[in-house]
């Protein structure tokens, strides 16, 4: 019994402890709490920044509570213990065994002891433990100071983002009823962009207005006085503002640019720009793999894939298209599959690290799996990448010869020359961005085929009947025997010691590849070459590579040139020959009074394009020269903003400033005032943009001769 009362005084002691220390850390706390809550207070979320730091200070202390209370809860028992052995040297270290049953008649009497100590000590009614509390009351007292004087000083409040309102200038109001009209007191422009772009509505600055596309412009217009308020865009019919109590609104839509301005009781303010900000398309980037890619006999049958896929206001969806084929000719069978792409990081810059398994996707040997990447953005964009293709090589395809009368331009074959091959490349790299990508590769593997026969027509003249002799390991196959009495008849099998075998090694085997003897061994090593580089060539041309296959068709070309010059035999031309003419009787003899030259004369009345804009760059050299103008000179200027106009509407969203420059310096020029230069800088350079480019006249020539020259030309004349 009294083993257990002792065991509640440790309890009571515990609980004690745990109680103050968590105090101490509450009002550490709350210190940090106040001095959020009062930042709040004062700014009520009105500065983004401050109110972020508040809410992050209320966070911190929270947590901080949270973990302090966590580690306050672990001390146990024995804790309390230890300390009291510590502060009580009566107790002879042996607090321990309270919390324990004696296993020997010495551990039960000194627990016995130890409890009648305990009980007499009564450490529960005194202070056991000390806590450092002063450094936690000065932090609360300055946190309470630094809160009053956040609620209570004197200090304006922070300045917010608020817009100001909107000026919009009227130049043509008269002055003289300036006191008596009606005047906009305020305007509000505010923007609500598409959904599709995932920005907040927003406030405008300027009446130059850029906007998305798609987006709401809402104009909110306060007079002084009932008027009549309409919007006019590009000069079309005017739209009605509405009414509601002492203020004006008018929402629409924009998805073109334009200049608008806005009528009050008839008087139009100045031009405002309405630009458009297009959604771009997605961009789809493929880093890895290549183009073309083989996968080789032994090598791993995966293939990474690394792309990058961008936006300027996110992607929606992308996946990739796949398509593999097995079999050949008239047994290929396709199959297609859609797979899930592994997109990491935001939606307007994702990047794709992905590998592709061949075997899951049920490919072998021989098969092949064509790819391509796809992108929808949030609007209507679409972006689709080029094909990508795959290939497992099969070891067990033996190339046939068959294939050289297939794909071939059916063109007589004195067409297909090297010559040729080199203008069909050339032409074929220029209509390559005007073409699809299949029929692209159509034609550069015709090229390929093509490059391939004139390679085996000229290889003739070497010996070269056969493919075997083109690359490495011409003639026999690799690992075939021919032995005597196998059914092939191989003189190198009779007797050795016969006339004949004796004699093989000098003679001229012309129906031999190594052995032909038509050229001399210099030529025969230039035409080796052109040969070589014609299977370069056609290697490019092949994979679909056109533009690297080029200096290889001209070195080509170029060989074949120096061995027909080398083999050109010159023979003395035969015939008949005329007797000279003595020129000293015959020159100039002829008679040219019958002949008379051919002449036509035709009127053809030149149209002049864009004569208001002539006439108005004419002005403005005139005025730059005087600086004087009169007020009617505002119809020519007139004028040319309607060509302006016109070239505007023709591509939305050009011109626009300098249209409203044009405005302003005919509304200055009405008044009489100084013309702004600026103005006049932009309008100049509008217009001149404008007019299509001069056409080339000749020109007289001034050549500066020598008097030794002057002199020659003198004599030849007489």
């Amino acid at each position: 019994m009294m083993v257990k009362q002792s065991i509640h005084i440790l309890q009571r002691i515990r609980r004690q402890y745990v109680q103050a220390k968590l105090w101490l850390y509450a009002l550490q706390a709350l210190a940090a709490i106040l001095v959020a809550a009062a930042i709040l207070w004062r700014w009520q979320f009105e500065a983004p920044v401050l109110a972020a730091t508040a809410v992050t200070i209320v966070v911190a202390a929270v947590l901080y509570f949270i973990l302090r209370w966590r580690s306050v809860s672990k001390i146990n028992l024995q804790h309390v213990a230890r300390h009291l052995n510590r502060q009580y040297p009566q107790l002879e270290d042996s607090t321990e065994l309270l919390l324990n049953e004696p296993e020997n008649l010495l551990q039960k009497l000194q627990q016995q002891r130890v409890t009648q100590t305990l009980q007499e000590l009564h450490p529960e009614q005194q202070k056991t433990f000390t806590l450092r509390s002063t450094a936690t009351y000065a932090f609360l007292g300055l946190a309470l100071l630094f809160s009053i004087g956040i609620l209570y000083l004197p200090a304006k409040p922070l300045a917010t983002s608020q817009p100001q309102s909107v000026k919009v200038a009227f130049p043509d109001a008269p002055v003289a009823a300036a006191d008596t009209a009606a005047k906009i007191e305020n305007i509000e422009i505010s923007i609500a962009p598409p959904r599709y772009t995932g920005k907040q509505a927003y406030k405008a600055e300027s009446p130059n207005l850029r906007v998305e596309e798609g987006a709401t412009v809402t104009w909110h217009i306060s007079t002084n006085k009932p008027a009549q308020l309409q919007l006019e865009l590009n000069e079309q019919r005017p739209t009605n503002f509405k009414k509601q109590g002492n203020s004006y609104t008018l929402s629409r839509s924009f998805k073109t640019a334009g200049l608008y301005t806005i009528n009050l009781n008839g008087q139009k303010s100045t031009f405002y720009t309405l630009e458009i900000i297009p959604d771009k398309a997605p961009t789809i980037q493929i880093q890895k793999p290549e183009q073309y890619t083989e996968v080789l006999f032994g090598e791993p049958q995966r293939v990474m894939l690394q792309a990058q896929l961008t936006d300027d206001y996110g992607i929606r969806e992308a996946n990739m298209v796949a398509t593999v084929t097995k079999g050949t000719g008239e047994a290929v069978k396709f199959r297609e599959e859609n797979i899930k792409l592994n997109l990491s990081g935001s939606a307007k810059n994702y990047t794709i690290k992905q590998t592709l398994d061949l075997q899951k996707l049920g490919m072998t040997y021989g098969d092949e799996l064509y790819f391509y990447l796809q992108a929808w953005d949030r609007h209507r964009g679409y972006t689709r990448s080029e094909t990508y293709f795959v290939q497992i090589e099969d070891t067990t395809l033996v190339e046939s010869s068959f294939d050289m009368s297939m794909g071939v331009n059916p063109v007589p074959e004195y067409f297909r020359s090297q010559r040729q091959i080199i203008i069909d490349t050339e032409k074929l790299l220029k209509e390559q961005q005007s073409i699809t990508r299949t029929e692209f590769e159509e034609r550069s593997n015709n090229l390929g085929v093509d490059q391939k026969l004139l390679r085996l027509r000229y290889g003739k003249f070497l010996g070269e009947e056969f493919e075997s002799g083109i690359g490495p390991g011409g003639g026999i196959p690799e690992g075939e025997e021919h032995y005597e009495g196998d059914g092939h008849d191989h003189e190198e099998f009779a007797d050795k010691n016969s006339p004949e075998a004796l004699l093989d090694p000098y003679l001229h085997k012309h129906d031999q590849e190594e052995a032909a003897t038509f050229f001399e061994p210099v030529v025969k090593a230039k035409l080796k070459g052109a040969l070589a580089q014609m299977w370069e060539a056609e290697l490019r041309l092949r994979t679909h590579k056109p533009k690297e296959a080029l200096p290889h068709e001209y070195k080509a070309l170029r060989m074949l040139k120096d061995v027909q010059q080398s083999q050109r035999a010159y023979v003395a031309k035969t015939g008949f020959e005329a007797p000279p003419l003595k020129e000293p009787e015959l020159r100039l003899t002829g008679e040219l009074n019958k002949v008379t030259p051919l002449s036509e004369q035709r009127s053809i009345a030149a149209e002049k394009q864009l004569p208001n804009t002539r006439a108005a760059l004419q002005w403005l050299a005139k005025y730059k020269q005087t600086g004087k103008y009169k007020p009617a000179d505002a119809a020519i200027l007139e004028k040319a903003g309607q060509e302006l106009a016109q070239q505007s509407f023709n591509k939305p969203g050009s011109n626009l400033k300098a249209l409203q420059d044009l405005r302003t310096l005919i509304s200055e020029m009405q008044r009489g005032e100084v013309l702004c230069k600026s103005c006049l800088v932009s309008v100049e350079r509008a217009w001149v943009g404008l007019l299509p480019p001069a056409t080339q006249t000749p020109q007289p020539g001034q050549t500066v001769r020598s008097k030794l020259a002057q002199e020659y030309l003198k004599r030849i004349r007489e």
